[in-house]
């Protein structure tokens, strides 16, 4: 698959430092929870994206991409796929360098908004998963 490539997962993962969790749920029993939690213990930095959250594991959570206080590596898309070509949009325009749409989380429309932007792509992955395979981080 075209947004499945391993030379662009494997520099996904070692750059990033900031990572935009949308979708980010309180609930620990959520992929989304697991999956930042691993993230935020490996080291990187976690904004967490819900309208419904005003904090996250104690830290500030924000209602929107548009709402974060300045740019991140990688937007990780806990969302239905019918919302993601609207979060595409708002990564681009946030400057992000890379869409990661998680496992399950597929819509090509969005893939190609966040493509034609610069961004990179990866869908239908588990970020979390390809991190503990390439950096080794448990």
């Amino acid at each position: 698959m075209r947004w499945q490539e391993l030379t662009v997962i494997e520099r996904v993962v070692r750059e990033a430092r900031t990572v935009a969790v949308v979708g980010l749920s309180a609930d620990p029993a959520r992929p989304s929870f697991g999956v930042a939690t691993y993230l935020h213990r490996s080291g990187l930095r976690i904004l967490p994206v819900n309208p419904a959250l005003t904090t996250w594991q104690g830290l500030p959570a924000y209602p929107s991409l548009s709402a974060l206080p300045g740019p991140v590596d990688v937007v990780d898309v806990f969302r239905r796929p019918s919302h993601t070509p609207e979060i595409a949009r708002e990564a681009v325009e946030l400057g992000a360098a890379a869409l990661w749409l998680q496992l399950g989380v597929i819509n090509t429309e969005a893939a190609e908004i966040a493509a034609e932007g610069g961004l990179d792509v990866v869908m239908d992955r588990c970020l979390a998963v390809e991190h503990r395979e390439v950096v080794g981080w448990s």
